[in-house]
């Protein structure tokens, strides 16, 4: 009498070098955000020179004249939280989409509560809620995408 193997059905896991890949860009990564919209205004003195910089590069070089400076801060709002979703997609390991939906949503509104309680030079926005997690929820759905085709392409071959 022979027996088959059991074969465990594949999972979502990331491999170890993802894994460990993900979490060491990502720790400094949520960190610099943090520090970035929790720290005094004095930390972001030469961001309006950063500005100008982008919404002169914009409006000169590629003719952009609709992009002001609301519009370029929700523009950075979204991007600066694709990474989240994207990191949030390759640590959680146990459905991934998810948890990994709800990361960047309790994160961006984590730190508007501190703002609007704790922070009073800052300035707390639900727009700005809004656009994190779009940007993290873009993210998750680029990683996602990339897993899928990856196992697609790997069942291929």
């Amino acid at each position: 009498m022979t027996t088959s193997p059991i074969t465990r059905p594949r999972t979502r896991r990331s491999s170890a070098p993802v894994l460990a890949f993900a979490a060491v860009l990502g720790l400094p990564y949520v960190i610099g955000i943090l520090v970035l919209t929790l720290t005094p205004r004095g930390f972001q003195s030469r961001m309006p020179q950063v500005l100008d910089l982008v919404l002169g590069f914009a409006h000169g070089t590629l003719g952009w004249h609709w992009l002001g400076f609301t519009k370029l801060e929700l523009v950075a709002n979204v991007l600066v939280f694709v990474p989240i979703g994207v990191l949030a997609f390759l640590l959680l390991r146990t459905r991934p989409i998810i948890l990994a939906l709800l990361v960047g949503p309790v994160l961006s509104f984590g730190v508007e509560l501190v703002q609007a309680t704790l922070l009073p030079h800052r300035v707390a926005s639900l727009v700005d809620v809004a656009a994190n997690s779009l940007g993290a929820t873009a993210g998750v759905v680029l990683a996602w995408s990339v897993a899928t085709l990856a196992r697609a392409l790997s069942r291929r071959q």
